[in-house]
C-alpha cells in the first residue's frame, strides 16, 4: 500500500466522535478563560452554530452554552440555527483580528446561513475576547505547542496566532 492511496481512505468512524471532544475540551477552555463571550453573546449563547471549514473534510457543530463542538462527516448536515461557511484561511484570519469579519463577509469570504443576529453576536464576541488559538492550544498541551504552531504558519501560510499581528 502506499501512503496516496492511505489519504484516500475514509477516516475510522471513531475518529469524528475524538476530534468533537477534543474540540468540545478547547471551547470549554477557551469559555473558562474568557467568560465575556458567553455575555456577549447573551441568548445567542444556546444557539447551534455550523462551522463549515470549505477545506476542511468535516462540519463542526459549535454550541457555545454547552460547551460542546460536534464534528460530522460533510454528507450529514445536522440542524443548525446559524451557520458561517468559509475557508480555513479566512477563519483564522477573523479569529486572530488579521482581517475584518465585516470585510469577510462583504467580500463573500465567509458567508452566513440562517439566524443573522446570532452570527454577528459570535463575531462581535470573538472579536472582543481577542482569542489566539495558539495560546489556547498551548494552555492545554504546553509551552512546545508555541514552536508548532510557528512551524505549521510558516508551512501553511495560516494565521495561527495573534503574536506579530
Amino acid at each position: 500500500m502506499t501512503r496516496a492511496f492511505l489519504l484516500h481512505l475514509p477516516p475510522p468512524p471513531f475518529a469524528p466522535a475524538l476530534l468533537g471532544k477534543g474540540l468540545s475540551a478547547l471551547l470549554q477552555g477557551i469559555a473558562r478563560r474568557h467568560p465575556s463571550i458567553l455575555v456577549r453573546l447573551g441568548a445567542y449563547g444556546g444557539a447551534d452554530f455550523l462551522l463549515d471549514v470549505t477545506d476542511v473534510p468535516v462540519l463542526l457543530l459549535m454550541s457555545p452554552a454547552a460547551g460542546r463542538m460536534r464534528v460530522f462527516r460533510r454528507s450529514a448536515v445536522p440542524a443548525h440555527g446559524a451557520g458561517i461557511r468559509g475557508s480555513l484561511a479566512a477563519f483564522l484570519s477573523m479569529l486572530h483580528g488579521v482581517e475584518d469579519g465585516d470585510a469577510l463577509f462583504f467580500s463573500g469570504a465567509l458567508t452566513i446561513s440562517g439566524d443573522t443576529a446570532a452570527v454577528l453576536a459570535l463575531r462581535n464576541a470573538l472579536d472582543d475576547a481577542e482569542i489566539d488559538l495558539t495560546e489556547e492550544l498551548a494552555a492545554h498541551g504546553g509551552a512546545w505547542v508555541h514552536g508548532l504552531s510557528d512551524w505549521l504558519a510558516r508551512q501553511s501560510g495560516l494565521v495561527l496566532s495573534r503574536r506579530g499581528t
